[in-house]
């Protein structure tokens, strides 16, 4: 029980570090949307040219560049966040009945809703989602405003994001299979620390 315990906890750590690093996007988020308004008062529609293309960018940063740019980072912030909010059990739940269960009956909650819903609902995600990025991809789909090029940069965060969402359901899987057994097992329906 030791040796899967340390390992639950590695790959928590690992999830852990992912969330932390996706909350410095909010730096560059704040920036853009500051960037975006000052480029506007000052009429600047072109900021920057070069001779090659640039992934995402292509030729050229504009204003528009900037403002979709900061719409996607914000897509990419919520889709990679989700992950660690719900690690960490901070999304939101209608704790009605939930708060008065003791350990083992939240844990049996959570077990059967992740593997009933989460999962299912992660593998549909992912799956469409790769075939949305190959069309996108193969279709050499950019911004409809002439902004962003090679769209499928942003697209391929979905099945990113969701595989990464699925990782951390059968994480939280793990952990509340092994906390019902150490309850059972143990005689008391305490708490089982696994962080």
């Amino acid at each position: 029980m030791g040796k899967c315990q340390r390992l639950l906890e590695r790959l928590s750590r690992a999830s852990d570090w992912i969330g932390k690093v996706n909350a410095w996007l909010l730096l560059p988020m704040a920036l853009m949307v500051v960037a975006s308004v000052i480029f506007s008062q000052l009429n600047l529609s072109q900021l920057l040219q070069w001779e090659t293309d640039l992934p995402l960018l292509g030729r050229q940063l504009t204003v528009i560049s900037v403002v979709e740019l900061q719409w996607h980072l914000f897509g990419i912030f919520v889709l990679i966040g989700g992950s660690w909010v719900l690690q960490h059990d901070r999304h939101i739940r209608v704790d009605l009945f939930y708060a008065r269960f003791s350990p083992l009956w939240r844990n049996i909650v959570n077990l059967v809703g992740d593997l009933a819903f989460l999962l299912p609902f992660c593998a549909v995600i992912f799956w469409f989602s790769l075939a949305m990025v190959q069309r996108s991809y193969l279709a050499g789909e950019g911004s409809d405003y002439d902004a962003l090029m090679d769209r499928y940069f942003i697209k391929s965060i979905l099945p990113l994001a969701f595989g990464f969402l699925f990782i951390n359901g059968l994480l939280r899987i793990s952990i509340a299979t092994l906390e019902i057994i150490q309850i059972i097992h143990g005689g008391n329906d305490k708490q089982v620390k696994t962080e």
